[in-house]
């Protein structure tokens, strides 16, 4: 393909609205790559790579929230109960005040900590329900037991 100095003018008009190169390469009726060598070779203005803006923009998604507190901003109070996926982007901590002498903030501290008397009444029920279906369990395997034998009884 020659360039006219129609073509060229018409890629220096487009080139300075900021169209892209496919775009120019479409209206000029050339492939993109053409076109970038000739901007190349008349030394027009530079202008910022679509391809790194995609990656500023990326970058820019993926730092947290302000309100999201990240390891490097929790202070000695900060509440350090994690919040989502460490190998997500959005992966933060709570960063409330903590209650004295615990990592976590009130809230946190109620999942976490469990005290001694309320593990004890869980075990308790849970062993009280074990036990009462182990009876019911071996009720069952007595009636099976017996009822063979009190039907060879009464079948004589």
């Amino acid at each position: 393909m020659a360039w006219t100095p129609e073509k060229v003018k018409l890629l220096k008009k487009l080139w300075s609205k900021g169209k892209s190169t496919v775009e120019i390469g479409k209206e000029l009726g050339i492939s993109k790559n053409a076109v970038v060598g000739k901007v190349h070779r008349l030394e027009l203005a530079a202008r910022p790579s679509p391809i790194k803006k995609n990656e500023t923009q990326k970058k820019e998604i993926q730092q947290p929230k302000p309100d999201h507190m990240t390891l490097m901003d929790l202070k000695l109070n900060s509440c350090r109960w994690p919040i989502g996926d460490p190998q997500d982007p959005d992966f933060h901590f709570c960063g409330e005040n903590t209650v004295t002498g615990k990592p976590y903030c009130p809230h946190h501290c109620k999942i976490a900590y469990t005290s001694i008397k309320e593990l004890s009444l869980q075990n308790s029920k849970t062993n009280k329900e074990k036990k009462d279906d182990s009876d019911a369990t071996e009720d069952l395997q007595e009636d099976v037991k017996t009822k063979p034998a009190q039907k060879k009884k009464e079948g004589k």
